[in-house]
């Protein structure tokens, strides 16, 4: 089965075309990403309506262009996949109204995938991917979660952010510490050379805490504001220090909790996803912890953790296998949970 995928969540304009076999399993034929990282730079974020306006000039370009490397035409598909939700209400509106009016002009079956469950099922077109059930540990920008993931289509919340994402976290404090948007990369890049002992930043919720597996990252972010505040901004050997300590307070936090709530869940593999999924600090640590842990970690390639739309084809097409389809009504559903 070949799916169409669309994924206009955000700030970038995708399109791919996966291949799904007997397995669950499926295999990326194009898979086509446009950043808006020029248009959103000089303001330190996303402007919601400049990412609305961009998927609309990038839209039909990035499709068909992941079509050509893709060798096939639309009616060589079988369906097609589109992001409905979460994420900005314009942004998504583009990829859903495309992805409804191919629909309508080809007779292909569409579904609206959820943004997250894109990333949970990402690594079913990874080198390696699990067999369910596994535990997953969703990081990006705009979701910081942990999922049972039964089966493909089953899933069960375990835990979420209870203020700020972690990805969120990553770009205030880049942004507080005078560094690029967005800063993700910037702080990983570095805190290489930096001490992640040199500051002692909190962890978060405590681990008697009633909500055993959620997170928070204000408090965190509000101690990296005090410590500039009192000791002046960084440079040098100092921001390098301060973003390294910052970074494993994050790393710490997160893959602590997803150890302990696949022990918890009697799981023996843990799939991390998103966009924080491609830090280096975090990989090794999740590496470590889960190697004293005898738990099996699956890391997708850095392309399948940040957003893409092959993520969202082949979340896609194992609803279409299921004989799902989109009512001719679906419209954008920004604040859908999973």
């Amino acid at each position: 089965m070949r799916v169409l995928g669309l994924e206009t969540s955000c700030d970038e304009t995708a399109a791919a075309v996966v291949e799904l076999g007997e397995s669950l399993r499926g295999t990326v034929l194009a898979d086509v990403v446009h950043t808006q990282k020029d248009v959103h730079e000089k303001w330190g974020g996303v402007v919601p309506e400049l990412a609305s306006r961009d998927h609309l000039q990038r839209v039909l370009p990035v499709l068909d262009e992941a079509l050509g490397k893709a060798g096939c035409r639309m009616d060589q598909l079988e369906g097609i996949s589109v992001t409905r939700g979460p994420g900005l209400v314009g942004a998504l509106l583009v990829g859903v109204q495309v992805g409804k009016s191919l629909s309508a002009a080809t007779g292909l079956p569409l579904v609206g995938v959820n943004h997250i469950e894109g990333h949970l099922l990402a690594v079913l077109l990874a080198k390696e991917a699990p067999v369910p059930p596994w535990l997953a540990l969703v990081v990006s920008g705009g979701h910081t979660s942990l999922y049972e993931v039964r089966a493909v289509g089953q899933y069960r919340a375990l835990g979420h952010t209870l203020d700020d994402a972690a990805g969120e976290a990553f770009d205030k404090v880049a942004k507080l510490l005078g560094l690029p948007y967005p800063g993700g990369a910037h702080v990983d890049r570095l805190a290489r050379a930096g001490n992640p002992q040199a500051v002692d930043f909190p962890r978060g919720l405590s681990r008697r805490s009633r909500a055993a597996f959620d997170f928070s990252f204000s408090g965190l972010k509000t101690a990296v504001l005090t410590h500039v505040r009192e000791h002046g901004a960084p440079s040098g050997q100092a921001l390098a220090d301060l973003c390294a300590s910052f970074q494993e307070a994050v790393c710490d936090a997160v893959t602590q909790r997803a150890v302990r709530a696949a022990r918890h869940a009697g799981l023996s593999s843990l799939v991390i996803c998103g966009g924080v999924a491609a830090n280096s600090r975090l990989r090794k640590l999740a590496a470590e912890r889960c190697d004293a842990e005898g738990i099996s970690l699956f890391l997708p390639e850095a392309r399948l953790c940040t957003d893409n739309a092959a993520m969202i084809a082949i979340a896609g097409a194992h609803r279409l296998r299921r004989g799902e389809r989109a009512d001719p009504e679906m419209s954008a559903d920004p604040g859908w949970r999973l």
